[in-house]
């Protein structure tokens, strides 16, 4: 008998067993733009690695999720909506989600306040010109919320965020007086602590091989379906895409699919069908406002 580890778990539709989104982060040249503002252009060897998401590796990874028969979500910058317009094209066409994910990867803790709202605005427009429909949901570049990324996110209308790794399911994430649903993830369900080497960005980790991988994978979302869970990927195209990872992933949805019980979804089908039971009042969540402290310790706070 599997002890019970998670007392809070919403209802999964059809009976389903866990939910699972693989969502991916297209990042593409903005994260060269951010880290050599000057000397983007002389990046070229740099810039070359993140053109590889639109140029092979979105097309490879929309081919696998169209022979899996599943709809997901790619978190997108702006910047890249308006720079890889055939790319956008491939993803609406298979019928996948595009959330916000900032305009030119700017770290929203890292802006004044006008300029995270700039920022999302921005994104915003740029999700509405090719999809004809403000986002649903928003990923921060890099995870990075600032003090006031919620109420932002609220003013806009935003139905949920998954930034944050505070839970194992969906929650509620708010300011004093609203709220949105939080699709919490974990840096365990990141590629980059898998296979980003990037001397660049003084990331000199070492490259997991796609079999270690997929063993961690997979225990993850065994742990989730046993406990009535929820599996969100953090993936890259730029990383994730290469063919054999990409094999992995291919793998990885066999087993799924073989396994039962799984409810594949985009973040805002998660996220609408949590709303729908807590207005139902069949599924009370906890509660987190934002920001969890008003400032620093006090001075003579002992050490």
């Amino acid at each position: 008998m599997t002890l019970k580890l998670i007392d809070s778990a919403p209802q999964w539709p059809n009976g389903a067993r866990c939910a699972v989104c693989i969502s991916f982060d297209v990042d593409g040249e903005t994260l060269v733009h951010r880290r050599f503002p000057d000397s983007a252009p002389d990046q070229v060897a740099l810039a070359a690695q993140f053109r590889y998401e639109p140029a092979v590796a979105m097309p490879r990874l929309l081919k696998i999720f169209a022979a899996h028969g599943i709809r997901q979500t790619f978190f997108i910058p702006g910047w890249c909506i308006d720079r890889y317009p055939e790319t956008i094209e491939q993803v609406l066409d298979g019928g996948h989600e595009i959330a916000h994910h900032g305009y030119a990867h700017a770290r929203p803790n890292m802006q004044t306040p006008e300029a995270e709202r700039e920022s999302l605005q921005a994104g915003i427009e740029a999700i509405r010109r090719v999809s004809g429909a403000r986002p649903a949901g928003y990923r921060a570049p890099a995870f990075q919320h600032s003090r006031h990324t919620i109420s932002h996110l609220l003013d806009e209308g935003f139905e949920y965020d998954s930034s944050l790794f505070g839970d194992d399911v969906p929650y509620l994430l708010g300011d004093d007086t609203r709220s949105l649903i939080e699709l919490p993830t974990d840096i365990t369900l990141d590629d980059w602590t898998k296979f980003a080497c990037l001397p660049d960005f003084g990331y000199m980790m070492p490259i997991a091989s796609p079999s270690a991988a997929l063993e961690m994978y997979k225990a993850e979302f065994e742990a989730a379906w046993r406990h009535n869970g929820m599996f969100v990927t953090v993936w890259h195209p730029f990383l994730s895409g290469r063919l054999a990872r990409a094999e992995m992933i291919d793998q990885l949805l066999s087993h799924m699919q073989q396994k039962g019980g799984v409810w594949f979804a985009t973040m805002s089908e998660i996220a609408r069908h949590c709303r729908g039971l807590i207005d139902a009042g069949a599924w009370k969540p906890r509660t987190d406002r934002i920001p969890f402290s008003a400032g620093p310790l006090p001075s003579g706070t002992p050490g």
